[in-house]
């Protein structure tokens, strides 16, 4: 591994992992402190119109809410092929506590590279890490990142730019359908270089009979000025 790639596993490492994981097992969701550099940032940012990726989609065109995203293609570039195994490693001891209260199978390995075998094996061979660009205007519906029958629980994204400087409103939004009583939202400022782990499709909450599962769904309000980026770290592959 390359000092480089050293560099960002360690940042990853380094975060406070067990106050990380009780604010997901109230909240669903929980903001890291800053993985990249506002330098690192802008170097993902400036590929948005490199040839390196696999699809462009536009969300209008879906109704997906507005704005656009691109998938990475292989070979996903290697900073952040290195996040996304870097994540995986921290986020598994989570995932598998959560399938255990939910009753769930828990298939994922401990080597990401192993997961990422058996996606295949299934026939989810397409990698899923994004570029996300929202401009004045554009939004995000509330949505699950579900590629197939295989599904990581936990998901990160990284900002790329500064709130309340290269852009306002887009807050992140996370909803959990209650059992039994109204959703919850959560709306997320998410800081640039920083990461937003959140659930990827249920989580347990607890309950009279022990753990019940929350349904959640994920999007970004509305951009009220300036321009949004963030790159997207799904942690299982797609169909």
């Amino acid at each position: 591994m390359t000092e480089t790639l050293a560099a960002l596993a360690d940042r990853v490492d380094n975060q406070p992992w067990a106050a990380l994981a009780a604010e997901l097992d109230a909240e669903g969701c929980a903001q890291t402190g800053p993985i990249l550099t506002p330098a690192e940032c802008a170097a993902l940012t400036a590929r948005w119109h490199e040839p390196i990726f696999r699809a462009t989609i536009d969300m209008s065109r879906h109704r997906f809410g507005r704005g656009a995203y691109r998938y990475f293609a292989d070979p996903i570039p290697e900073p952040i092929a290195e996040l996304r195994a870097a994540c995986y490693r921290r986020l598994l001891p989570i995932a598998r506590t959560w399938a255990a209260r939910l009753g769930d199978p828990a298939p994922w390995p401990d080597d990401f590279d192993d997961w990422l075998r058996i996606c295949h094996a299934a026939g989810q061979t397409r990698p899923t890490p994004i570029l996300l660009r929202y401009t004045e205007g554009d939004w995000n519906a509330l949505h699950r990142d579900l590629y197939g029958e295989l599904v990581f629980p936990l998901q990160v994204v990284i900002g790329l730019d500064r709130p309340g400087i290269d852009f306002t409103g887009g807050e992140f939004l996370l909803v959990e359908q209650r059992l039994r009583a109204q959703s919850k939202a959560t709306a997320t400022v998410l800081e640039q270089g920083h990461g937003l782990i959140f659930t990827t499709r249920d989580r347990p909450t607890p309950s009279s009979r022990g753990w019940s599962r929350a349904p959640v769904r994920h999007g970004v309000s509305r951009i009220r000025g300036g321009i949004r980026h963030t790159l997207g770290l799904v942690l299982h592959d797609a169909e």
